[in-house]
């Protein structure tokens, strides 16, 4: 644990890079499926959890997820819009599903992990893991808890997704991400750059939550909706992408011991499980009523992070926009309603 601490930031997050790049290099070499994400997840995790000294890319990451915003963007079209209505009845499922998410999830952590109330409530929350961990710790919560139950959450959907994915929904993870930069026009890239730039800082000095995703994407969207791009970002920037997510989320378990991992990180594991007969409960209403197909309809209510989630929609090829508008739904329903719920019961007597 000492040389965690007396390495440089640079030499910390060189090693860092070079495990990355071993772990993509690897996965690339044996033909596995999204090397470039879970090359640098399996690498990375691997090294937080020896306790190597590594570190997270700060501002890179967080300027890596406005190219998924800016891929969501650009794939909001007319023809999109106009498919808007027809998602409302699979749209107003998502209160249900975190209603029930709460229901299960307080109680789990609460009366079988022993958590307090904060960390028990948010610890249960499908929101984003940096909000839920602000939220829960200016409630009183347990900021270290949380951070790796919804780490632990994050890493294990994107994990096993692929892999339901192709067994149970016959979905290749082989669709184009996009074309290569030399064939896009040079106009439209310096546009997208722009886009992602002003929708991400623009975003943060109005307050916008998760403004790295979402302001890139209004922006996008509305340079798509005016004809004014036509293409998603290149392949490479979307490869870039996937690679420093799959940095953050391993780097993320950096410093767990062992107490943590026996009970904090079980518990993440075993709340997983509660999570995904949920998700394929509502996946399996939405697809017998005739709401959505059952890939979109199963990306749309994996609660895992928003990024992520972005990427397996891009390499299924399946529909951006019905799997962004249910997790928009669901972040936003999780963000606002936390902390009133939070309050509620705060304001409750003891025990």
């Amino acid at each position: 644990m000492g040389m965690i601490h007396t390495a440089s930031p640079l030499a910390r997050r060189g090693l860092t890079l070079a495990l990355a790049g071993a772990g993509t290099a690897l996965f690339w070499l044996l033909d596995l499926p999204l090397p470039f994400l879970f090359g640098p997840m399996a690498f990375c995790l691997a090294g937080a959890l020896a306790h190597l000294p590594l570190k997270g890319f700060g501002q890179i990451s967080v300027a890596a997820r406005t190219i998924l915003g800016v891929a969501v963007g650009a794939s909001i079209t007319p023809e999109v819009v106009g498919q808007l209505p027809r998602m409302a009845l699979s749209v107003a499922l998502v209160p249900v599903f975190i209603g029930l998410i709460a229901l299960v999830g307080v109680p789990f952590f609460r009366k079988l992990w022993h958590f307090d109330g904060p960390t028990a409530y948010y610890a249960a929350m499908p929101g984003g893991l940096q909000d839920m961990v602000i939220f829960g710790t200016e409630a009183g919560g347990d900021p270290r808890a949380l951070s790796l139950i919804h780490a632990t959450r994050v890493l294990i959907i994107v994990t096993l997704a692929p892999f339901i994915l192709g067994h149970f929904y016959g979905a290749a993870l082989t669709n184009p991400i996009g074309a290569p930069v030399t064939d896009l026009p040079l106009h439209e890239v310096a546009i997208m750059v722009l886009a992602a730039w002003i929708g991400w800082k623009g975003g943060e000095r109005v307050g916008l939550f998760g403004a790295s995703i979402l302001g890139p994407m209004i922006v996008t969207a509305a340079l798509s909706l005016a004809d004014v791009i036509h293409s998603r970002p290149p392949a490479e920037a979307i490869l870039a992408a996937q690679f420093f997510i799959g940095c953050g989320i391993g780097v993320h378990f950096l410093g767990v011991t062992w107490r943590e991992l026996t009970r904090v990180v079980a518990a993440g594991v075993a709340y997983v499980l509660v999570l995904a007969v949920l998700a394929a409960g509502f996946t399996a209403l939405v697809t017998a009523l005739g709401l959505g197909d059952p890939v979109p309809a199963f990306l749309a209510f994996a609660p895992g992070g928003q990024a992520e989630m972005t990427v397996l929609a891009i390499v299924t090829g399946a529909d951006l926009g019905f799997v962004i508008t249910h997790h928009l739904t669901r972040i936003v329903l999780v963000i606002v309603g936390a902390p009133l719920i939070a309050g509620l019961m705060a304001r409750r007597p003891a025990g």
